[in-house]
């Protein structure tokens, strides 16, 4: 028996969450998705997921929302994490942190363990995802072999390496935090379905969903700025696994970009 995976990239604010609305039910239904799955950290304009955010994904039919390291950045954010077991934050940071990093959801096909982890490189120094996944995977494994890995990173050579450690080991790792959806979609050889980074679900006339005069000046000044949501060009970025639930290995991938880019010179 197969399992359908969908999964929805970092959703930016009031303009990703309408596409999300907009899309996510015919998605589901072309895919004839069994779980939904998106990363929800900058849902709450920008920064965390609230439990209003949280409220709007669930109702969509979204089964669990991953995090990353802006999932502290609004208090009503870490009020939600504290009393919602389906809204995770990356399960690495340190023995203590509240919230949960990890959800086995059940489906009509059997559970599916969905897990969150945070890298290091160029990221604040917490505990070794690579470790904490191994730790975690004693307890899942037994469970289920359907395992799905959020990968909050930014470095692609720490998310490769991740992947290929845990390859066979997990049915599907997939890369959050850039917002910049790359095109190396694969399985690998021991059938881990694998993306580098699924990209943002929000607003492409800016920067990393941001309004760009203020992303420039934080460049140009070395000081901080507000960040506010942009508005215009919005995209989704997600990616479709199907799963073997007996060996718990991906038998196909596709990378999802809506709606499509047209490119033309004038």
């Amino acid at each position: 028996m197969n399992i359908n995976i969908l999964f929805i990239g970092d959703i930016v604010g009031k303009p990703g969450l309408d596409m999300v609305n907009m899309w996510l039910p015919g998605l589901q239904k072309k895919y004839n998705a069994d779980i939904t799955i998106v990363n929800g950290e900058n849902a709450a304009d920008g920064k965390g997921c609230t439990e209003k955010e949280g409220k709007q994904l669930f109702e969509l039919g979204v089964s669990v929302i991953t995090g990353g390291n802006h999932t502290w950045d609004k208090h009503q954010s870490q009020d939600y994490l504290k009393q919602e077991p389906r809204s995770l934050r990356p399960l690495n940071y340190p023995k203590g942190t509240y919230g949960n990093g990890y959800y086995i959801a059940e489906t009509k096909k059997g559970k599916v363990a969905v897990m969150n982890v945070q890298g290091r490189a160029f990221m604040a120094p917490i505990d070794c995802p690579f470790r904490t996944a191994e730790w975690a995977l004693k307890k899942i494994s037994s469970e289920t072999k359907v395992i799905f890995i959020d990968f909050h990173g930014e470095a692609t050579a720490e998310k490769l390496a991740f992947a290929n450690f845990f390859d066979g080991k997990v049915s599907c790792v997939v890369g959050t935090h850039t917002h910049i959806q790359t095109a190396d979609e694969r399985i690998f050889s021991k059938g881990t379905g694998y993306i580098t980074d699924v990209g943002m679900t929000g607003p492409y006339d800016s920067i990393i969903g941001m309004k760009t005069e203020a992303a420039i000046n934080r460049f140009l000044f070395q000081t901080p700025q507000k960040y506010i949501n942009a508005e215009g060009q919005v995209h989704l970025c997600g990616m479709f696994f199907k799963v073997d639930t007996e060996t718990g290995k991906t038998i196909e991938v596709e990378r999802i970009l809506l709606p499509e880019f047209v490119r033309k010179l004038n």
